[in-house]
Parts: structure tokens; C-alpha cells; sequence
């Protein structure tokens, strides 16, 4: 096993970890301090996520079939951080949603290749211990960068996060460069054994396969629920006069769901094999529903705890079981990374939606309402979930 291409993996994960989402939640704070509306904000955020939606399956065959895919990380990098930037010298409307976009589609290959990279180091069998190692130092490298950005942002502004991104982003290219290219097995991190064909994958393979598309449309309605509400959150600080520093507030909440988040992704490598990929993915899905009911029933700043913790539970367990539950269920086909996008893709418009949705339930109604209306959609993810789970075990029956 090549040990330090997966050593240099690591710390990609950790270092990528603060360049991937562009500003993140300080996206909503950096525009409400310049004087944008919320429902302004979440229609440039939703620009930014179906421009990166467009580019998601694409981006899954590309990686499938391409030999150079520690290229598109820097690639990735490169654009991310250049936009950003450029978002920092000019808040301009056309400004802001170019940037957004050109993020959005730079960001929809980072975690196709991760994943395509990590099954091409690791093999099927190493394939869950690698990503619950990815997950921890992906989620070490979120929470050392907020701690560094709520300091950053306490003693010289939010715009100190801009340059920590870039460092971040210098830093995640030479650990790209450490991997070496010759270690990546392109026919197994497609999900093919060496003796295999390299055909390009098929679209209709995908659509056809009943546990993929259940899985994607479960996710869709996840993140419609989940994605707006932290920056919400966070919003609704900035917002409030006399509050919590906004910017502290939103290193905090990142804070903690990472601090969650690391242990959780190596129990879930660990218990992977054992407990099975659906019931992991049915206890993350259980938990969105009580987190986004307490963010609609209190408004004290010191809720974000239990909401935080909520959050990294269930996204450390989903960042490691969803991918291994794709890779499980197309083995053999030479469609994992494409199939990866494909949950992508249906995931990510749940992701780019839900800013915008969000936002206007605020903007004509309040944010409880709009937490509420995050508390239903997630449950009728869980629904769904569970009455697909239902209908696999009858078939096996």
C-alpha cells in the first residue's frame, strides 16, 4: 500500500478543507455587513450551487475516465481561491454571483477526485478506513481553521479570512503534489478490477439502479433542510443588534460540529463493516429533524451548541457511509464516480435551493418559520429513507 501518497492524502483533506466552500458561512456575514438583504444573499449563494450542479456529473465522468486528476484538484484550488479574492476586492452584484458560480463549478470536482483518488490508493477493502482518515483530518483542518478565522476575525474583521483561505489553498497544492501519480491505480479508483474494460460509463446504468436514485433523492431533501441552516443561524446573529460578534459566532458553530465530527467519521470507518451502510445513513437522517426544531423554538446564541452537535454526528457519519454505500453498490461497474456524482448532483440542488427557500420564508415571515419548514423536509427525507430501506429488505426476502 503506498504509504505516503496516503500520508499526503491526510493532509490534502485537511488543508483543502478551508478552500473547498470558498468563505463558507463567513459568505453571509462578510455580504450582511455590507448591506445585503438575506433574500439577496441566498439567490447568489443558489447561483453559485446550480452552477456547481451542472457541473457535477460531468465532473464524476470526467474523473472516472481522466489519469490526471491530481491536475483538477489544483486545477480546483487555483479557481476557488482566485474568486474569492476577487469577491473580497468588489461586492458588486454581477461580482458577487460570478464569483459564487465559478467556486460552485471549481468545488463540484473536488470530491469526485478525493474520492476517485482514495479508492485508486486504497483499493476496495482499505477504501472505508482511508475515508473515515479523510473525513478526521478533513474535519480537523475546518475546525483549525475556524478556530485561526474567529480569532482572525475578532482582532482585524472578516476580511482576515481571505487571506487565511489563500494560505490554506497554497498549502493543500504542495500536499497535491506529494501524492504520487504513479501510485493511483486508475482502473480500481473507477471501481474495476485490473482485467477490466475502460468503457466510458453509461448514464442510463445509473438511473436504472433503484437503491443509487432512492439514495440521491433521500440526500436531495437532507440538504434542501440542512444546507441554509447554519448560515441562517449565523445571519440571524448578524442581524441582531447588540448580539455575539457574527464572526466568532460562525467560527464557534464550526468549531464545534468539527470537534464532533473527527471522532465520529473513524467510528463510522470502523463500524462501517458491522452495523451496514443504511443503518448508519438512517441515524444521520434522524437527527436533522430535532436540530433544525431547535433552531425554530430558541433564539439564545448559546443554542448553537446541541444544534452544532447534532450537525456533526450526523454529517460525520454521512460523509463516510454515503460514499462507501456508492461504492458498494456499483462495484465492479466502472460507474462508482460517476454514480458519486450522480448522488452529487441530486444532493447538491437539494444544497443550492435551500439558501434561496430559506431566505425568503425570512424575508416574508420570520426564522422560526423558516427552521420549521427545514424540520419537515427532513423528515420526509427520513420517510423516504426508511420506506426504501423497507422495500430492500422485502426484495431480499
Amino acid at each position: 500500500m503506498p504509504i505516503r501518497s496516503l500520508q499526503a492524502l491526510c493532509l490534502v483533506s485537511f488543508f483543502l478543507a478551508d478552500v473547498r466552500d470558498g468563505l463558507g458561512p463567513f459568505l453571509g456575514i462578510f455580504l450582511t455587513q455590507r448591506d445585503w438583504q438575506p433574500n439577496d444573499v441566498g439567490l447568489v449563494m443558489t447561483a453559485g450551487g446550480l452552477a456547481g450542479l451542472i457541473a457535477t456529473l460531468p465532473a464524476g465522468i470526467i474523473t472516472d475516465a481522466t489519469r490526471y486528476k491530481r491536475l483538477l484538484l489544483l486545477c480546483g484550488c487555483a479557481l476557488i481561491t482566485v474568486a474569492t479574492l476577487w469577491l473580497w476586492y468588489s461586492q458588486q452584484t454581477w461580482v458577487v454571483a460570478t464569483t459564487q458560480i465559478i467556486s460552485g463549478v471549481s468545488a463540484a470536482f473536488i470530491a469526485p477526485v478525493l474520492a476517485g483518488i482514495t479508492l485508486g490508493l486504497a483499493g476496495q477493502r482499505g477504501f472505508n478506513r482511508q475515508m473515515g482518515r479523510n473525513e478526521a483530518f478533513n474535519h480537523a483542518g475546518n475546525m483549525s481553521a475556524a478556530l485561526i478565522a474567529g480569532a482572525a476575525t475578532w482582532y482585524w474583521g472578516t476580511g482576515s479570512v481571505f487571506i487565511l483561505m489563500t494560505a490554506m489553498a497554497l498549502l493543500t497544492s504542495l500536499a497535491i503534489l506529494a501524492i504520487r501519480g504513479n501510485d493511483i491505480d486508475h482502473q480500481a479508483a473507477r471501481g474495476l478490477d485490473a482485467s477490466a474494460g475502460s468503457a466510458v460509463p453509461r448514464l442510463s446504468d445509473l438511473t436504472r439502479n433503484a437503491p443509487l436514485m432512492t439514495t440521491g433523492i433521500t440526500l436531495l431533501l437532507f440538504h434542501l433542510a440542512n444546507a441554509a441552516l447554519l448560515p441562517m443561524l449565523s445571519m440571524r446573529v448578524a442581524a441582531s443588534p447588540g448580539g455575539m460578534n457574527p464572526g466568532v459566532y460562525a467560527a464557534a458553530t464550526v468549531i464545534i460540529s468539527q470537534a464532533v465530527m473527527i471522532p465520529v467519521a473513524l467510528w463510522t470507518a470502523a463500524r462501517a463493516e458491522t452495523l451496514g451502510y443504511q443503518r448508519l445513513i438512517m441515524l444521520a437522517l434522524l437527527l436533522l429533524p430535532v436540530r433544525a426544531m431547535l433552531a425554530a423554538s430558541f433564539t439564545d446564541p448559546w443554542l448553537m451548541i446541541p444544534v452544532q452537535i447534532l450537525d456533526g454526528i450526523a454529517a460525520g457519519t454521512l460523509g463516510v457511509a454515503v460514499p462507501g454505500y456508492i461504492v458498494q453498490l456499483l462495484r465492479g461497474s466502472g460507474h462508482v464516480n460517476a454514480g458519486q456524482s450522480a448522488v452529487m448532483l441530486m444532493q447538491g440542488a437539494g444544497a443550492a435551493l435551500s439558501p434561496a427557500l430559506t431566505g425568503m420564508i425570512v424575508r416574508h415571515y420570520s426564522y422560526s418559520v423558516a427552521f420549521s419548514t427545514l424540520s419537515v423536509i427532513a423528515l420526509t427525507a427520513l420517510l423516504i429513507w426508511w420506506q426504501g430501506r423497507r422495500l430492500a429488505l422485502a426484495n431480499e426476502a
